[in-house]
């Protein structure tokens, strides 16, 4: 990733001037980050744990909680360190290597809930079929799939990024470095590659998105056929969490993505920024406990077995 221009590092957005109101965002940062490791470590160890969750809708649960830790791993940390020493500097290959990791992590993970869209979509539709249509090694070959197709983006995104010239500033209008901003720095007209390939992947998740919301039209339909009210709990309870989550992830993107230039501002775009990709990674596993009582009693038995062991 040769890159024409002098840059050697980048100048992050600073949540605020004073000292006081910096240590706040620290602290909140903190908070929410801690918060994040805890839901998803406890899901992961759980579901690792407890024979009864070796199946393959917490298989892909567990690659989500992985992909929620990558995610909120490449930039929280950054920030909460920027926001403690009261310093806004990224360096070049660490702003790379941010744009690279964050991209990797939110494209996977939205190809894995595509999968796993489908994998509940054959559960409560065909759920005489299930062994044959999705047997351990298609839901582990889908699962690969997810973390390939986001590794081939990662890679195609961050290398047409970086391989402009950038010489209009080093100050990046986001609290860590983003495609987009990074693109309004170049001086090339080149940068209108990397916008296709953006546009290309959009194109991308719409059609996923269009499979998420036909599955669950699918599946909410053969749900409301089932004649006990305990059986329409039991399927609903398992497919409203994965829906909660992908609304979550597809709503704040979507408006990351599609806000009028218009009320568009550096603030507005760092509350957005931090709703996509900060929020989801920290509510996701609270979102996932919430109406599963599997897991909920697997992360009750797991607690009480910690507990249990100190004394």
């Amino acid at each position: 990733m040769s890159n024409s221009s002098s840059i050697t590092e980048f100048l992050l957005l600073a949540f605020a001037d004073t000292r006081q109101l910096q240590l706040l965002h620290f602290w909140l940062f903190l908070g929410i980050y801690l918060a994040a490791l805890l839901g998803n470590g406890l899901i992961i160890t759980a579901i690792v744990c407890d024979h009864h969750l070796h199946t393959h809708m917490y298989f892909l649960l567990l690659n989500l909680s992985l992909l929620d830790l990558g995610s909120i791993s490449t930039t929280v940390p950054k920030a909460m360190a920027n926001s403690l020493w009261d310093t806004r500097t990224i360096s070049y290959w660490e702003c790379a290597s941010q744009v690279f990791f964050f991209f990797f992590s939110i494209s996977a993970e939205f190809y894995l809930l595509t999968v796993m869209s489908y994998d509940r979509y054959v559960a409560i539709c065909k759920p005489l079929h299930y062994g044959t249509l999705l047997g351990s090694r298609a839901c582990v070959h889908m699962a690969a799939a997810a973390w390939a197709s986001g590794f081939l983006y990662a890679v195609l995104h961050t290398a047409n990024t970086f391989s402009l010239p950038l010489c209009k500033s080093n100050a990046v209008d986001q609290f860590f470095c983003e495609i987009p901003q990074i693109l309004k720095l170049s001086c090339s007209r080149s940068y209108l590659r990397e916008v296709g390939l953006l546009v290309l992947s959009a194109c991308l998740v719409f059609g996923c998105f269009v499979f998420i919301v036909l599955s669950y039209v699918q599946i909410f339909l053969a749900v409301l056929r089932i004649p006990s009210e305990q059986g329409q709990h039991k399927a609903f309870s398992t497919c409203l969490p994965h829906l909660g989550v992908v609304s979550l992830f597809v709503s704040t993107g979507m408006f990351a993505c599609l806000k009028p230039p218009s009320i568009s501002s550096p603030s507005l775009d760092l509350v957005v920024s931090f709703l996509y990709s900060v929020v989801p990674p920290a509510v996701n596993p609270l979102i996932y406990s919430m109406r599963n009582q599997e897991l909920k009693d697997a992360l009750k038995k797991l607690i009480q077995s910690a507990v249990s062991q100190q004394h």
